[in-house]
C-alpha cells in the first residue's frame, strides 16, 4: 500500500482482526509517518427501492444517516460503527437482494435500544412524518412500548 502522505510504500507494523474488520498500522518506509487502515468485506446485495429500482448495497448510507440521527448524541463514534457493523452482519444472511424497508427497520430497532431521542430522529425521516401528528403518535407509541 502507498504512503497517504508521500505516495512511497509502506509496511504493516501490526494488524488486529475481530468478525467484521481488520486493522493494520502501517508505516512508510521513506517519510516515517504512520496511518491506519481498516478493511471489510464486501456486502454483495442488491437493494430493491420503494420505487422498484435496484441499486447495489452502500455501508456509508446507512452509517450518514445514523451518524445524522445521533448528531450531539452522548454516542461515540465506535458506537455507531458497531451499531452499523451489526446490521451489516444481519445482512449478510439474506441472500442476494433485500428490501431497503427492511434495511430501515433494522436501523430503527437498533436506534430504538440504543437512544430514543436517536430513534426518533431518524424515524421522523425514515417514515417521512409530514405533520406534528405524525411525530405524536410515533412518540406515543415509543412511550406506552
Amino acid at each position: 500500500m502507498r504512503c497517504v502522505f508521500c505516495g512511497n510504500d509502506t509496511k504493516v507494523i501490526d494488524k488486529r482482526d475481530n468478525e467484521e474488520t481488520i486493522r493494520r498500522r502501517r508505516e512508510c518506509i521513506s517519510c516515517d509517518k504512520r496511518f491506519t487502515t481498516y478493511e471489510r468485506p464486501e456486502i454483495n446485495l442488491i437493494v430493491i427501492k420503494k420505487d422498484g429500482r435496484r441499486e447495489g448495497f452502500r455501508r456509508d448510507k446507512i452509517l450518514n444517516g445514523v451518524l445524522r440521527a445521533c448528531e450531539k448524541r452522548p454516542i461515540s463514534r465506535e458506537t455507531i460503527e458497531k451499531l452499523v457493523d451489526d446490521i451489516e452482519k444481519e445482512l449478510r444472511e439474506y441472500g442476494d437482494e433485500i428490501e431497503s424497508k427492511k434495511i430501515g427497520d433494522m436501523v430503527m430497532e437498533k436506534l430504538k435500544a440504543l437512544d430514543k431521542i436517536a430513534y426518533i430522529r431518524f424515524a421522523s425521516v425514515y417514515r417521512s412524518f409530514d405533520d406534528i401528528g405524525s411525530f405524536e403518535k410515533e412518540l406515543k407509541q415509543l412511550r406506552s412500548g
